[in-house]
């Protein structure tokens, strides 16, 4: 919790940036900007503090899930784009800050090439929501805000 607040992480990952413009019959026509404007909006409705983090950098995302281990986050949602096939080290941020997730896919990656059937998230998400294109970020706020326990600052 955050000043009295459940607190939310949202990570997107590589490429989702250009949400909107990218295969749009795959991933839809709202843009990053759209779904992070609608879920800030949420998080006011709902009294919980949402925030949006994406980054092209694997790096970056693990940085940040880093820094949610003693802000208060009570729940991380990430979509982690690519690298939901290929990142360890993004699974093992994840894990060690003992923060429960949810992962979020846009399009159905199951019903994609095989390649993209893997994920190193889902054996430890909480929940995963595959294919309900943007409305998945709704749905994933919605669960961390009234299902996830809370967690304190900690400030280590």
């Amino acid at each position: 919790m955050r000043n009295g607040k459940k607190s939310v992480l949202v990570i997107n990952g590589p490429n989702l940036n250009l949400l909107g413009t990218r295969e749009p019959h795959l991933y839809g026509h709202e843009t990053l900007k759209d779904i992070e404007t609608a879920g800030v909006k949420q998080g006011e409705d709902l009294d919980a503090n949402v925030e949006f983090f994406q980054s092209n950098w694997e790096g970056a995302i693990v940085d940040k899930i880093q820094e949610a281990r003693t802000n208060g986050t009570d729940g991380i949602v990430i979509n982690p784009g690519g690298l939901t096939h290929t990142s360890v080290a993004l699974r093992d941020a994840l894990l060690g800050v003992s923060i429960p997730f949810i992962e979020l896919h846009v399009a159905n990656i199951h019903a994609r090439e095989e390649w993209r059937h893997h994920s190193y998230f889902s054996d430890k998400a909480k929940a995963i929501i595959v294919g309900c294109g943007a409305a998945g970020y709704e749905y994933a706020i919605t669960h961390v805000v009234n299902k996830f326990p809370n967690k304190e600052n900690v400030d280590v």
